[in-house]
C-alpha cells in the first residue's frame, strides 16, 4: 500500500527527470492515476473525489494562483518600463569587486527576488547581471543557485509556507519562526559558500569577512523578527531588503580599498552609474509600495488588517467524513494587494492603462501553464489526504524509521522541490505526511513541517528547472550537466546539515 500511494510522486519524478515532460502534463498525469488509485483500491466514493478534487482546484486559485500571478506581474511590469535597468545600475555602481557585488546581486537582490516573485526570477536576473559583470556563466549560475538554497520556503510572498499552514492547520507565525530557527546556519553559512566560489577558495574570503558577516546576519535578524511576529508573507523580503541596505553601505565604504586585480571587474556597464534619487525612487516605487501594504496589513497593525479580513466567505467543499473548509480573504489577501501595488507603481514609472493591461495579459499566459500545474497538484494533495494514502505514506515511514524520522524530514522536502520545481507543491505533497509523522512518534509538529519547507529551499539550488532557467538566463544551453555538478557537492553539504539539525532539535523540542 505503500509503494502504491507514493506511485503518483513515482510518476512525476519518472515524467519530469527520464520523460522530459513539462511539469504541467506530468502533474496532470499524476492527478489521473491518483484518482483511478483512490476510486479503486482506496474505494473513496466518486462524489468525494469530485468534492476533493473541487477543494484542490479552489485552493490552488485563491490564494496561490493570484500571489503568482500578482508577483510576475509587477516584475514584468517594472521589466517592461525600464526600471530595471535603473536597479541593476544602483546595485552594479557600489564596488568593482567581483565578491561584492556577488553579494549585492546574487545574496542580496536575489533574495529579494525569490522572497517578491520567485519562480526563478532569483537565479536569471541576477546571474545574467553577474555575467554582465564579467563573472563566468556556470559561476554566475552556480552562487545564485547557493543564494537561492535558503530562502524558497517564504518565496512568492511566503504562499509555500502559507500552503503548508492551510493544509495542515499549524499557525503560520509559529511555523514561519521554527523554520526561520532551523534555517539560520546555512543564512550564514551561503554568502561565505559564495565568496569563496567566486573568489577561487578559501583566499577569496581575505578581507571579506566583515562584510559577508554583514550580509548574513542583517539577513537573519529581520527574517526571524518578521517569522515571529508577522508571518510568512514578508521575512524573505524583509531579511533581503534589509541586507541589501547593510551591505549596500558597508560596500561603500570599502570602495577606496584596492581590490586584488584578479577580482576586479573590467568595466561596468555603460551608464551603470547615471540615475537620479528620483529616478531610483521610481523605479522601486512596485517594491516599496509592496512592502508598505503587507506591513500595513498584516497582524503588526490590527486595526488596518482586521476590517479588512473580516471581508471573507468560508465554503466546505468535501462531502466525505471529517471536511476542511476554506476561508477565502477577499481582499486583505496578498495576491490582490500585490496587484494593485503593481499597477500603482506602474503608474508611477509611467506606463499607460493599456500598458499595463498588455502586460498583465502577457503574464497570465506565461504563467498558464504553472497554474495548470498548481490545480493538478493541490487536487491530488487533496484526495491522497482524504482517501487515506496520505496516511499510508507516513505510517510506511514511521514504522521503518521510528524515533529516526526527522533525519527524513527535510529529505522529503528536498524531493519534492526538485521534483516539481515548486517549494509550494513540495509543501502539498509532503505537508501532512510530516504532520501525521509526528503525531505518530510523538515529536513537535512544527518542527517536522517545518523542517519539510527547510528542505524545500534546499531542493531549489538543484532542482533541474532552477538550472535550465540560469542556463537560458546566461545563454549558456548545454552546460545543464556542468552545472548539476557544480551545485551537487553544496546541496548534499546542505541536505546533511539540515537532518543533523532536524534530529538534534528534536530531541529537545517538546
Amino acid at each position: 500500500m505503500f509503494v502504491l500511494a507514493l506511485l503518483p510522486i513515482i510518476w512525476l519524478i519518472v515524467a519530469l527527470t527520464a520523460l522530459k515532460w513539462e511539469a504541467y502534463t506530468a502533474a496532470f498525469g499524476a492527478l489521473v492515476i491518483t484518482v483511478v488509485e483512490a476510486l479503486l483500491i482506496w474505494q473513496m466514493p466518486a462524489l468525494n473525489a469530485a468534492t476533493a478534487a473541487i477543494e484542490g482546484f479552489a485552493m490552488a486559485l485563491w490564494p496561490i494562483c493570484i500571489v503568482i500571478i500578482a508577483a510576475v506581474f509587477t516584475y514584468n511590469l517594472t521589466v517592461h518600463t525600464g526600471a530595471m535597468e535603473t536597479i541593476k545600475a544602483m546595485l552594479m555602481s557600489v564596488s568593482s569587486d567581483r565578491r561584492v557585488l556577488v553579494l549585492l546581486i546574487g545574496w542580496c537582490f536575489g533574495g529579494f527576488l525569490e522572497g517578491m516573485a520567485g519562480f526563478g526570477s532569483a537565479i536569471a536576473i541576477p546571474a545574467s547581471m553577474l555575467c554582465a559583470l564579467g563573472l563566468k556563466p556556470v559561476t554566475a549560475i552556480v552562487a545564485c543557485c547557493l543564494a537561492n538554497g535558503t530562502p524558497t520556503m517564504f518565496g512568492s510572498v511566503g504562499i509555500p509556507s502559507n500552503t503548508l499552514a492551510s493544509l495542515t492547520g499549524l499557525d503560520v507565525t509559529t511555523l514561519s519562526a521554527t523554520q526561520t530557527l532551523q534555517v539560520s546556519p546555512f543564512v550564514i553559512l551561503s554568502p561565505i559558500l559564495m565568496v569563496m566560489l567566486v573568489g577561487g577558495g578559501v583566499k577569496g574570503m581575505k578581507g571579506m569577512w566583515p562584510i559577508t558577516l554583514v550580509a548574513g546576519l542583517t539577513f537573519l535578524v529581520p527574517e526571524y523578527i518578521t517569522a515571529a511576529f508577522v508571518g510568512a508573507d514578508l521575512p524573505v523580503i524583509v531579511g533581503a531588503v534589509c541586507s541589501l541596505v547593510c551591505t549596500f553601505l558597508f560596500g561603500m565604504r570599502m570602495s577606496g580599498r584596492e581590490v586584488p586585480e584578479e577580482y576586479q571587474v573590467d568595466a561596468l556597464p555603460e551608464g551603470a552609474t547615471s540615475f537620479t534619487v528620483g529616478e531610483a525612487l521610481r523605479a522601486w516605487s512596485p517594491f516599496i509600495l509592496i512592502f508598505v501594504v503587507l506591513l500595513l496589513t498584516s497582524p503588526l497593525v490590527p486595526f488596518i488588517a482586521s476590517p479588512l479580513s473580516s471581508v471573507q466567505s468560508t465554503v466546505t467543499f468535501y462531502t466525505g467524513e471529517n471536511p476542511g473548509s476554506l476561508t477565502f480573504k477577499w481582499i486583505n489577501t496578498p495576491g490582490v494587494l500585490i496587484l494593485i501595488c503593481g499597477i500603482v507603481g506602474g503608474l508611477i514609472q509611467h506606463a499607460s492603462w493599456g500598458e499595463i493591461g498588455s502586460v498583465l495579459w502577457g503574464t497570465c499566459k506565461q504563467m498558464a501553464k504553472t497554474v495548470a500545474t498548481m490545480l493538478s497538484v493541490l487536487a491530488l494533495a487533496k484526495i491522497m489526504s482524504y482517501s487515506g494514502m496520505i496516511g499510508d505514506i507516513s505510517a510506511f515511514f514511521v514504522s521503518a524509521l521510528g524515533a529516526m524520522y526527522p533525519l527524513m524530514a527535510p529529505v522529503l522536502g528536498a524531493l519534492g522541490t526538485f521534483v516539481t520545481g515548486s517549494g509550494t507543491n513540495s509543501a502539498v505533497l509532503f505537508g501532512q505526511v510530516q504532520l501525521n509523522a509526528a503525531n505518530a512518534i510523538g515529536a513537535n509538529p512544527y518542527w517536522l513541517a517545518a523542517a519539510n519547507m527547510v528542505g524545500v529551499s534546499a531542493g531549489k539550488m538543484l532542482s533541474p528547472q532552477s538550472i535550465a532557467i540560469g542556463s537560458a538566463a546566461c545563454d549558456c544551453n548545454g552546460e545543464d550537466s556542468v552545472i548539476f555538478s557544480k551545485v551537487l557537492p553544496y546541496f548534499v553539504v546542505y541536505v546533511l546539515g539540515m537532518m543533523l539539525v532536524c534530529f538534534v532539535g528534536s530531541l529537545f523540542v517538546a
